[in-house]
Order: C-alpha cells, then sequence, then structure tokens
C-alpha cells in the first residue's frame, strides 16, 4: 500500500512539474502566459548583435506591428502577403509550416512614421486552436494547428461597420471557453464574449462614454483582473477604463479623468495591466497614469478613496505599464524609462533608454526588463529602485512588436524578419 502510495505520488509530482514546464515555456498570446509580460523563464540572453547569439531568423512576407504566439513547437503571428492579411505558421527550429488567408489589407491604413501596420491585431491559442481577428475586414477566425479553418466570424456584419482612423487593431483576449474582445470606435462602443468553440455572442454590453470623434476609439486589449474567486473583464477606450462583470458584461467600476483637458482626439492605445493589488491605467499625449484598488467600485474620479495614487502626466502613449516587484515600469513615447513606486505612484527614477519612438511593450524575466525601440534597439535593464542598465542590442530593422519569450529564447518580430535569440534549446 505504502508502495503504491509513493508511486502515486511520484507520478502527480512529475505529472504537475511537466505541466508547470508547460505553461512557463508557452507564450499564448499577446502578454504571455499570465497576461501582464511576465516571463518564468530563467538563463536568458541579455546580450545579442545581428551576427552573435541568434539561433536563426526567418523571413516574412510582409510588415505587421502583431506579436507571435508560441505553443510547444509551434510559432503563430499575421502579417501582410500581397494583398492578403495572413496567419502564418512556423516551427521553434526557424522554419515556415503554413499560412493562411484571414482577410484583405483593405479597410486597413498603413501609418508608418508610427509603426501602426496593416496587422498590430495579435492572435491567441489554447493549445489546439489559433483564434485571429483582422480589423480591416472583420474577420475574427479560428484555425486549428494544422492550419484547417475551423469557423470565420464577420465582427462588421454582426456588430456595425467599424469607423476607426487606422484600422481596428485591439486583439481577442482568450480566456477558458472565452474569447472577450473591446469594439470602441466611432460608429459604436461595445464589449463582447464569444464562445471560443464556434463564435457564437455568449453576452454583449453597450458600453457607454462621454467622449467624443477619435477620442471614442481604442486600440487597446481587454485584460481579466483575478484575486482568489474574484474576478471582471477590464476594458480601455473612449477617456475611461471600466471593470465588467464576467457573467454578463454588466459594470462593476470606471475611471475617468483620462482626458483632463477633453481634446477630441485622445485616442487610447496603451492597455492598462492588471495585477491582484493594483490596476495601472495609462491613458495617451502624455496624460494622466492611475493606480486603482481592484476592490473599487462604481466611479472613481480624482481624488477617489478606490485611487491608489494618481499620476498627472507622463503617461506612456503605446506602451502598456509593467507590474513587478513592488514596482511599476512605463515606457515612454520618447524612450524615456520611469521606474514608479507600486504603493505611492512616485518616481524612483527617470532614465533614458535611447532616442527612438517605443510601441513594443516591456517584458520581464530573470531579473530583467527587456525594452524594445521602434529601430531595432532592445535595452536589458536589472530590476530594481535604482536604474542600471545591462546592455544594448541592435537589430537592423523596425521593431512594433512586444518582445516574446518562450523555451529559453527571445523572439523579436520586426517588419521583415522574425528573429530567435539564444544559442542553445533550455
Amino acid at each position: 500500500m505504502k508502495r503504491t502510495l509513493a508511486v502515486h505520488a511520484l507520478v502527480v509530482g512529475m505529472f504537475l512539474a511537466t505541466s508547470a514546464a508547460v505553461f512557463a515555456d508557452n507564450w499564448p498570446q499577446w502578454r504571455g502566459p499570465t497576461n501582464d509580460c511576465i516571463s518564468k523563464e530563467k538563463n536568458l540572453p541579455t546580450k545579442w548583435s545581428e551576427t552573435e547569439t541568434i539561433a536563426w531568423k526567418l523571413p516574412l512576407p510582409g510588415e505587421a506591428g502583431s506579436t507571435p504566439i508560441v505553443w510547444g513547437d509551434r510559432i503563430f503571428l499575421t502579417g501582410k502577403d500581397g494583398k492578403n492579411l495572413v496567419l502564418l505558421c512556423a516551427s521553434t527550429d526557424g522554419k515556415e509550416l503554413w499560412k493562411k488567408p484571414i482577410g484583405t489589407t483593405a479597410g486597413n491604413s498603413p501609418k508608418g512614421d508610427e509603426g501602426n501596420t496593416v496587422s498590430a491585431s495579435s492572435p491567441c491559442t489554447d493549445g489546439k486552436h489559433v483564434f485571429t481577428f483582422d480589423g480591416g475586414s472583420g474577420n475574427l477566425v479560428c484555425f486549428d494547428f494544422e492550419g484547417q479553418e475551423i469557423w470565420k466570424v464577420d465582427l462588421q456584419n454582426r456588430y456595425g461597420k467599424f469607423t476607426m482612423n487606422w484600422g481596428t487593431h485591439t486583439s481577442p483576449l482568450l480566456d477558458g471557453d472565452r474569447l472577450y474582445m473591446q469594439l470602441l470606435h466611432r460608429n459604436a462602443g461595445l464589449v463582447i464574449a464569444l464562445n471560443k468553440a464556434d463564435g457564437k455572442e455568449i453576452w454583449k454590453v453597450k458600453r457607454e462614454t462621454d467622449a467624443r470623434a477619435e477620442s471614442k476609439e481604442s486600440y487597446a486589449t481587454p485584460s481579466i483582473w483575478r484575486k482568489g474567486e474574484q474576478e471582471y473583464l477590464v476594458t480601455h477606450g473612449g477617456d475611461c477604463t471600466v471593470a465588467h462583470r464576467l457573467t454578463d458584461g454588466s459594470e462593476i467600476w470606471r475611471v475617468g479623468g483620462l482626458n483632463p483637458r477633453a481634446t477630441d482626439s485622445l485616442r487610447l492605445v496603451a492597455s492598462p495591466t492588471v495585477s491582484a493589488d493594483l490596476i495601472v491605467v495609462p491613458s495617451a499625449k502624455s496624460g494622466p497614469v492611475v493606480g486603482v484598488k481592484p476592490e473599487a467600485t462604481g466611479a472613481v474620479n480624482a481624488g477617489s478613496k478606490f485611487e491608489q495614487w494618481r499620476r498627472p502626466d507622463k503617461t506612456p502613449d503605446v506602451s502598456s505599464p509593467l507590474i513587478v516587484d513592488g514596482l511599476v515600469y512605463l515606457c515612454g513615447e520618447g524612450g524615456i524609462l520611469y521606474c514608479v513606486d507600486a504603493k505611492t505612484g512616485k518616481d524612483h527614477y527617470a532614465e533614458r533608454l535611447h532616442s527612438s519612438r517605443y510601441r513594443a511593450s516591456p517584458v520581464y524575466a530573470d531579473g530583467h526588463v527587456y525594452c524594445t525601440a521602434h529601430d531595432g534597439v532592445v535595452t536589458v535593464v536589472k530590476v530594481g529602485p535604482k536604474f542600471e542598465k545591462v546592455s544594448e542590442n541592435k537589430l537592423p530593422e523596425e521593431i512594433a512588436a512586444t518582445p516574446v519569450i518562450a523555451d529559453g529564447k527571445i523572439y523579436l518580430r520586426g517588419f521583415q524578419n522574425l528573429y530567435a535569440i539564444g544559442t542553445t534549446k533550455k
């Protein structure tokens, strides 16, 4: 009996260890396995160049700003291929396996000087299927890992024509058996929950806003906040951030004051970042940043008891915040990295990384923060309240995608190539 129990315990332990390893090695959606740009990987490279520490590079059919995802030995990413937007599947040894059309480039106007390309929406996966969105055509498509189309839904046909400058580039959020999306633009303000098995609607809510014109538009992607058994969805756009019940989408709280000058052109791009004890809400155009207590209810305006802190300016414009080890990292548009105390919102430091635009979100792994500039420079900074630059690494092309960490490698998606950084497998 004791032998049987011991064997059972060993098998269970091996299963849990294997499951944890698989979870750590995958990067299933834009912001990683825990949707916060934090990786548990160790012994990652911190120095590389075009000729050093590159395991491989894969030429891509066309430019895009979307972030790849990784599951097992498969990498999935979207991009332009002629007049089509495609989902491309590659192996983790750098070989293209297949590519499938998801829409056309019509309705996706590029704005190259800012890194916003015809494909900025990132796919997501549950390990069996891949879900990808084309904001030009409105197609939300589900494929299996062999490239077979399982279902396709035209969200413009179902929910109304997208009316938004430079295309609709929010990414689908996969959580359990559901896909959550925010469709916030001049023609509508909707939050939807869909069944991942067939794309059918579970619920839809109208998201009210007083925003006008361009300020109604949002490129942001939703997040799920969880602590114990508590959970809700966080959406961002239209001059406010809103928490929704997962059961029916009804509103729990709303952060206002993100557009204090009430301009008509404050399109929100950066997404809020959630942790168990703090939600960090960015805005745009050097506007405010708000630290929100997750137990908030009702209206959360300046001075609310549900604010942990509110910084009046210097928000990231496109890069989303990063929360790690009691610190909040805000990567500014012009390359200033702010390290902020998570409890007080006060600066520990504000240091220039590199003189370039920053579109990718910072990523954390193994004691380091990786910050990616649009001109291909990645600065590695040691985590902590004092600024310590570890390295500055240059690749010869534009990068708007967030770095991906999986299986001992860092994947960087440029406009021309996908790079695997790291010479040996973990």
